[in-house]
This record gives C-alpha cells, sequence and structure tokens, in this order.
C-alpha cells in the first residue's frame, strides 16, 4: 500500500531521514516506533504528502506523489485518514459536526446521507448520545473516538494515528488499543501508527518498524522485535518498559 524508497530529508544542516526504506502492508497494522524527535512525524508527513523528500520515492497504492501538481496530490491524499494527538477536533463545532466535516468538503451527499454516516462512524468507535455536544465536553478519550470517526468518516484506504495514547491512563490506552484494533478489522483499511508507547505498540501491531537516526533499523512482528538481537532495539525496548 505505502513504499518508501530512499527517503532522504535534512532541515537546514540536520539530516532527519537518511535514505530511508520502508514497506507498509495492506490491511495491516504498522507501527513506527523510535525516540522523540528522531523524526517519526516528519515520516508520517511525507506519507500523504505534506513533507517532499530531498531525494527518493513515495510509492502510495502504485502512484509516486513526489512529482505530482497540487490537484493530483489531493486527489492521492483522499485515500486517507489521519488522527491527530490531540485529535484535533474543531472546537466551534459539535462532535457531529466535526466528523461530517470532511463529508461536507469533499462528498456532494445529502444532508440525510451524511446524518447516516455520521451516526454509524460514532456507533463504530463507541460514541452514542454525542452528537450534539461539544468536544469541550469530552474526555479525552473520547475525543480520540471523535477524531478516529472523522478520519474514517471517507471510508480512507490508509489511516494515520500521531501517537494515540498520549495523555492517557493506563485503563484509557488499553481502551483505544483496542479500538484501534477493532476498527481495523471491521474497515479492512492500512493502520500507520507513531507511537513511543512501547507496549501499546506490541498489543495493536502486525509490524513493528524501528526508526533510528535516519534509517529503519528492524522491521518485524512484535515477537521478532522483541526478540532483537540489534544493540539500540534491545536497549530502547528496556528502557522505555522502565
Amino acid at each position: 500500500m505505502i513504499k518508501l524508497i530512499k527517503i532522504t530529508k535534512s532541515f537546514n544542516s540536520q539530516k532527519v531521514l537518511d535514505e530511508l526504506d520502508l514497506k507498509i502492508d495492506p490491511e495491516k497494522i504498522t507501527v513506527i516506533i523510535g525516540q522523540s524527535g528522531g523524526g517519526k512525524s516528519v515520516l508520517l508527513k511525507h506519507m500523504i504528502g505534506l513533507i517532499m523528500p530531498d531525494s527518493g520515492q513515495i510509492i502510495i497504492d502504485g502512484i509516486d506523489i513526489t512529482n505530482l501538481n497540487d490537484k493530483k496530490l489531493n486527489e492521492v491524499r483522499k485515500k486517507f485518514g489521519m488522527l491527530f494527538q490531540d485529535a484535533a477536533l474543531f472546537d466551534s463545532m459539535t462532535v457531529g459536526e466535526n466528523v461530517a466535516f470532511p463529508l461536507n468538503e469533499h462528498t456532494r451527499l445529502s444532508r440525510k446521507k451524511i446524518t447516516k454516516i455520521v451516526d454509524d462512524k460514532l456507533n463504530l468507535v463507541g460514541l452514542e448520545n454525542v452528537t450534539n455536544k461539544m468536544p469541550s465536553e469530552l474526555s479525552g478519550g473520547m475525543r480520540k473516538r471523535a477524531g478516529l470517526a472523522r478520519a474514517i468518516a471517507l471510508d480512507p484506504k490508509i489511516v494515520l494515528f500521531d501517537e494515540p495514547t498520549t495523555g492517557l491512563d493506563p485503563i484509557m490506552r488499553e481502551s483505544i488499543d483496542k479500538l484501534i484494533v477493532a476498527t481495523q478489522k471491521r474497515t479492512k483499511a492500512t493502520f500507520v501508527v507513531i507511537s513511543h508507547d512501547i507496549e501499546s505498540s506490541f498489543t495493536i501491531a502486525h509490524k513493528i518498524a524501528m526508526l533510528y537516526q535516519g534509517k529503519i533499523i528492524a522491521v518485524g512482528t512484535p515477537n521478532e522485535i522483541r526478540s532483537s538481537n540489534d544493540s539500540f532495539v534491545k536497549r530502547f525496548i528496556k528502557d522505555l518498559r522502565k
């Protein structure tokens, strides 16, 4: 679904990504882990075309997006949904209006049809009777759920998650983990998650990729990453579990 081929990106004199290679399997959950400030968010922004590499190729569903004009790039972006770290709901809109926003922006569906989709997506993420509530009336976990409902409103092929469990207590983190797994199974979409939460990563991932010094240094199932002989991978997992 996504192929990153020799992606290099520098900001001023700092090289953030260094001939990075990564293949994202379709209809699976891939979690990208790594140190804070190590380039995970930069990598995610490359996938959706918000940042372009200095060199390399970004192949999305068979299309190299690195040389597309804005119109064609926006067409590719319609394949994506994204859940931001803080859910990024519009404070001035109700929950229902937030979920309906991409439908109003990108489709010509009737109000009745949009209302039905909004209700379906909110039910899918376990939110009922919150359509008319404001984001400020929701807990942190509920805002994440509402953000996910909005991210999947257009039935995207790919959903990107930026640190989805940050700021949540252990019980709510477990709830969001279960929600991500269940939603992926039901939608059959390709999920890409960036995280520094190692326990969450092992819980939800089909595949884990470790980013270090601008490169992917290890890729594998949770069990394969857990038993990796790479010294940095072992140290990273051990340090985060302390």
